[in-house]
């Protein structure tokens, strides 16, 4: 989610994170550091980062929320964060350009590629500057009474080093990326 830096994207965690924790300070009600863990699982070596979430909509629906940039820039990152798409090709081998707003004020630009999408049940996203991870998220019809759609989310980050630096961040961040995508399916659907 940052830009390359000299220290394997080091710097720009330590921004990411004052942001987060300035956007805590402004919005006290809410700890982040209790709740995402409970939902969260990792795998070891720590380099991936697995969550999911049931949304009460069809798995096209949740898709057109990933889909269409101007919805994806409405939710995509954690709470309190805005995004600026300069390029959003929604395509296989796709570019996607955007610039992170935080809530202290701080731009953070990203370059990813769509490395892989296959409508409507999965969308592979490579974050190409470091951090330098490959986010999977896959959709599925959930079971039980009143089905929504499973979102699995996998995080895999290509350094064990900077995934175990920066698993603080990630965590809630991802929590919140799927807060924020839930409201946005929600608020859309008739």
């Amino acid at each position: 989610m940052c830009p390359a830096t000299a220290q394997a994207g080091l710097s720009c965690v330590a921004a990411l994170s004052r942001a987060m924790a300035f956007r805590d300070q402004q919005h006290s009600g809410r700890s982040n550091a209790a709740s995402p863990a409970a939902n969260y699982t990792r795998a070891r070596p720590m380099t991936t980062f697995n969550t999911s979430r049931e949304i009460p909509a069809t798995v096209e629906q949740v898709f057109a929320a990933i889909g269409d940039p101007q919805r994806l820039a409405r939710w995509w990152g954690p709470a309190g964060f805005t995004n600026t798409f300069s390029v959003c090709e929604f395509k296989t081998g796709g570019r996607w350009s955007f610039v992170m707003h935080g809530p202290d004020g701080h731009n953070y630009p990203n370059e990813s590629v769509f490395a892989d999408i296959e409508a409507p049940r999965k969308i592979v996203i490579q974050h190409v500057v470091e951090p330098k991870f490959r986010l999977t998220i896959l959709l599925a019809p959930a079971g039980g009474k009143g089905a929504g759609t499973l979102v699995s989310w996998s995080q895999e980050f290509e350094s064990p080093e900077v995934a175990s630096r920066i698993e603080h961040i990630v965590v809630p961040a991802n929590e919140e990326n799927l807060d924020r995508l839930s409201v946005e399916v929600l608020q859309a659907k008739p």
